[in-house]
């Protein structure tokens, strides 16, 4: 499927991957809806980007309600969405202790706010013969995520959605794309506020040492080479490959080297 002239939606637009795919979409002949549950941060990104190119949503990435607003929106301003980036994700609380709550919002918009999308979108699709979903998961999904049981659950959640999606529609013409970055310079890594408790402070040193940070650019321009080829799996980072490959060959000594790289961290 070609970018240029093509028309998109990415969810958690407001800053990180989310804004930088929409600037690349633009640059690259896209028109696109950016929506963002911060309706200011969104209107800042959009406001460095031509206006003729870019309409503006603010809502939960998760809500039914929002996800026909937005595919209204751009089918209203630019026509039938080609492509949909299911980019918003929140990291969830660490370790057992997260609440219910706190289960529930992750699951919302790591996994459901997919599901969602994808059943207002597929059927068009499908009858269209022509469509591209891309989940945005996480190295976290095809490994997995020291110190947060929500985030690890919900991304291999993500994952496995977006394989469902490609096994059962790839034949009539969906197109599905599954982005497993590790570190990547954003809000969801850095927060504004450092961490206070041992575990979220866990969780990012988990994420800074395992390799190199990238930026958010970098990423981006990695996730439209990849859907001009039609890629499943995306991966910034490339040694993520070889380390699910280790896992997949010998999982209980992968499940060891982790519980060995937990102890090194918290030492």
């Amino acid at each position: 499927m070609r970018i240029n002239g093509a028309v998109a939606v990415v969810t958690g637009a407001g800053g990180g991957i989310g804004a930088a795919i929409a600037r690349a979409l633009v640059d690259g002949g896209a028109r696109v809806v950016l929506t963002d549950i911060n309706g200011d941060a969104v209107a800042r990104v959009a406001a460095d980007l031509p206006p003729d190119a870019v309409a503006l949503a603010s809502g939960d990435a998760g809500a039914d309600e929002h996800i026909d607003e937005v595919v209204a929106l751009a089918e209203n301003t630019f026509g039938p969405v080609d492509f949909y980036f299911a980019n918003a994700g929140i990291m969830g609380a660490p370790g057992l202790h997260a609440t219910d709550a706190q289960w529930d919002a992750a699951l919302n918009v790591n996994v459901l706010a997919h599901v969602r999308a994808a059943r207002r979108l597929v059927p068009g699709w499908v009858e269209r013969g022509s469509g591209y979903f891309i989940s945005t998961a996480s190295a976290a999904g095809l490994l997995t995520q020291l110190g947060s049981a929500t985030y690890s659950v919900t991304k291999h959640a993500a994952v496995g959605f977006a394989e469902w999606l490609s096994v059962t529609y790839g034949a009539q013409g969906v197109k599905v794309s599954c982005l497993c970055p590790m570190g990547v310079d954003t809000a969801l890594l850095r927060p504004s506020e450092a961490p206070t408790d041992a575990e979220q402070a866990l969780m990012q040193r988990a994420v800074t040492t395992a390799g190199r940070v990238l930026t958010a650019d970098e990423v981006a321009a990695v996730v439209l080479a990849a859907i001009v080829e039609e890629h499943f799996l995306i991966l910034p980072h490339a040694e993520v490959l070889d380390m699910y490959r280790h896992k997949g060959s010998d999982y209980d000594r992968w499940l060891r080297g982790m519980q060995r790289y937990l102890s090194a961290l918290t030492s």
